[in-house]
């Protein structure tokens, strides 16, 4: 991708307009071309999504509409694309909105991006594989040991669900990325964060509820400890970014 010159900070809004447009022409090409792949293997994916429902007792799918499984099948297919473009899409964007590089620093995105895609992907995973299962078994059977009741879900429903969760989690997993750049470029000290870990918790829990899918405390309690587990991490890798940030001027 072609860089930004070092007086990107005066670039006239026009240019940064042309610069934005090209970044979302670009990641739609690539999720263009990733939803067509994803068109032929969309069935075998939806019923693999949908196994964290399918897996329990007396919960049913239902078709409310006549559109509706065209409309699943189109949904599941933009998400494919969209999961096979993030390379692409991670790419132009952290290279648009990262500051203009000098041509040794260029190298940077080079791990920024492919960080990204594993934090975001982790993520995912940890929401699909543990905290969705279990968030949607307290969902559906909560409060139902009075009245009977068959619960039914409908595809579109637990798609628009899933999706949701996983961006949630896949954004949420960013956070060492966002501050590792800000240490980087001197914003934040790897020492304040540190000591203003009381903070952070709190801020977390607050973001968790914020962010949360679900308005559940289970839920956000899942969300909050793998924040505040990246945030330690991020605090220790900020040492050694600071101190080859220090190297770097003092050379």
């Amino acid at each position: 991708m072609r860089r930004r010159s070092r007086g990107d900070g005066n670039m006239p809004l026009l240019e940064h307009v042309l610069a934005l447009r090209k970044v979302l022409v670009i990641a739609a090409y690539a999720v263009a071309v990733g939803t067509v792949i994803g068109w032929f293997i969309s069935d075998q994916t939806f019923a693999y999504l949908a196994s964290p429902v399918t897996r329990l007792k007396n919960i049913m799918f239902i078709t409310t509409t006549p559109m509706e499984p065209m409309l699943v099948k189109l949904k599941v297919s933009l998400s494919i694309g969209v999961t096979l473009a993030l390379p692409v899409i991670l790419w132009q964007i952290w290279g648009f909105v990262l500051p203009a590089l000098k041509q040794n620093e260029k190298k940077y995105l080079y791990m920024i991006v492919p960080s990204s895609v594993l934090l975001f992907l982790s993520g995912a995973a940890l929401c699909f594989y543990v905290v969705l299962p279990m968030g949607i078994k307290f969902l559906l059977y909560a409060g139902g040991g009075t009245v009977q009741s068959t619960p039914f879900v409908t595809k579109t429903s637990y798609l628009g669900f899933l999706i949701t969760f996983l961006l949630t989690f896949g954004l949420v997993f960013q956070l060492p990325i966002v501050l590792l750049i800000l240490i980087r470029i001197g914003v934040l000290s790897p020492k304040t964060l540190a000591k203003k870990r009381r903070w952070a918790i709190l801020i977390i829990v607050i973001l968790a509820a914020i962010v949360s899918p679900t308005p559940d405390l289970f839920t956000q309690f899942l969300m909050a400890g793998p924040m505040y587990f990246l945030f330690e991490i991020s605090i220790w890798l900020g040492y050694l970014v600071e101190r080859k940030r220090e190297k770097q001027l003092v050379a």
